[in-house]
């Protein structure tokens, strides 16, 4: 007669998925495919080939850029601040072989200021953060339709660079993470406060807390996190304690969520 209250508590207790954030606030875009990124002031929406910066506060609409009339730029991903550049990962995504490369852009001016091409790497570039003035990019690859030169997801791995981007070192990540972005991969990472990488799939709304591990060449889940997004980019609010931004594409949607 009590078991099936004691099985509910059971999983409550005991579930892998900890609901530990809270949102925030939420803003309508006209479009938002790939992630977003923030400053101080800003947010900035990032598109497959534009990108477009809006008041954080009153979500007003500054200003825009449109890469689409060049051609060159096929596939922005997840992007980082910092200063006044904002560094876009990029890929040729869903060609093959796949090539990748970083993009910066002046925040102020809205306009390319260089890049980084890796050409031909280890995977399509989805996520690219700074920490200990280390680089660290994700590769991602894909199954079923997305899979190129015969890989899956499980090829997926986080390499470290120096500033130079020299590669140092690489990890692959957890099956259990792997299993869950499968037929997709990692689109989003950031490092926290806490020394962990926050990290994201294509479209489920949860958060991936690994550790680098003390040895061996597989990044530890620490926990997972359900989280008021749909995958993509994320990035930290630096000015806001445990706040995060993230996207829900099919909705339109930039929100502002704390992590309790």
């Amino acid at each position: 007669m009590h078991m099936p209250w004691l099985f509910f508590l059971f999983c409550v207790l005991y579930s892998p998925l900890q609901a530990q954030s809270q949102l925030l606030k939420s803003f309508t875009v006209d479009q938002v495919q790939q992630a977003v990124a923030v400053d101080e002031e800003f947010f900035y929406v990032i598109n497959n080939s534009s990108i477009v910066k809006y008041h954080k506060n009153s979500g007003k609409k500054i200003a825009s850029w449109d890469g689409k009339a060049e051609g060159i730029i096929k596939h922005l991903n997840s992007g980082i601040v910092i200063g006044d550049t904002l560094y876009c990962s990029h890929s040729n995504f869903p060609d093959s072989p796949m090539a990748s490369s970083i993009e910066a852009y002046d925040t102020k001016t809205m306009q390319p200021i260089g890049n980084h091409s890796f050409g031909i790497m280890i995977g399509s570039a989805t996520w690219v953060e700074r920490k200990d003035d280390y680089w660290w990019v994700a590769f991602a690859h894909y199954g079923e339709n997305g899979s190129s030169e015969g890989k899956d997801t499980r090829w997926t791995q986080l390499v470290q660079f120096d500033k130079k981007w020299q590669r140092l070192q690489a990890w692959i990540f957890p099956k259990e993470v792997i299993d869950r972005m499968a037929p997709y991969s990692t689109s989003g990472g950031v490092w926290g406060e806490d020394g962990l990488l926050y990290v994201t799939g294509h479209d489920h709304p949860e958060i991936y807390v690994l550790a680098i591990p003390s040895a061996g060449y597989t990044l530890q889940l620490v926990k997972t996190l359900a989280a008021p997004i749909k995958g993509q980019g994320i990035a930290w609010d630096r000015w806001q304690k445990q706040t995060l931004w993230g996207i829900d594409r099919q909705a339109h949607k930039v929100v502002m969520f704390e992590l309790k």
